[in-house]
């Protein structure tokens, strides 16, 4: 799985699991910090994105267009914050609601301790421009 440059620059890391598509994990970090102490609401976003394409790209997989040279462009990005990131391990996950021909719907959550109390989640839109 090849994600962009700025998964490198928020230090993600893609946890081993299941066949499933790949849960990131943000350390807290300084790049990553907004007011002391917290997370900073781009780099929470930016997690949720890269976790949004990850399970893009498995699913595309699955489908067999990514190694067809499918190319995935964002269309719109939505994301609501619902507390603060604290200092400390945030993770992420991408779900792939709808997976058409040309559109794909992608919702992602990111948490800390609890996954059933997410900090944020997105909602993401992506035109595929398949090879």
């Amino acid at each position: 799985m090849k994600l962009p440059p700025y998964a490198e620059l928020l230090g993600l890391i893609v946890e081993p699991g299941d066949a499933g598509p790949p849960v990131l994990m943000m350390p807290f970090a300084g790049q990553v910090t907004g007011r002391p102490g917290f997370l900073h609401g781009g780099a929470i976003g930016g997690l949720l994105e890269m976790a949004a394409i990850a399970s893009l790209q498995h699913a595309l997989e699955a489908d067999g267009a990514l190694q067809a040279g499918a190319k995935i462009k964002p269309i719109n990005v939505t994301v609501d914050f619902m507390r603060g990131g604290r200092d400390k391990e945030t993770r992420a996950l991408g779900i792939v609601t709808r997976l058409g021909t040309r559109v794909a719907n992608v919702e992602a959550h990111a948490w800390q301790d609890d996954r059933d109390r997410p900090i944020a989640s997105a909602r993401m839109n992506y035109l595929i421009v398949r090879g």
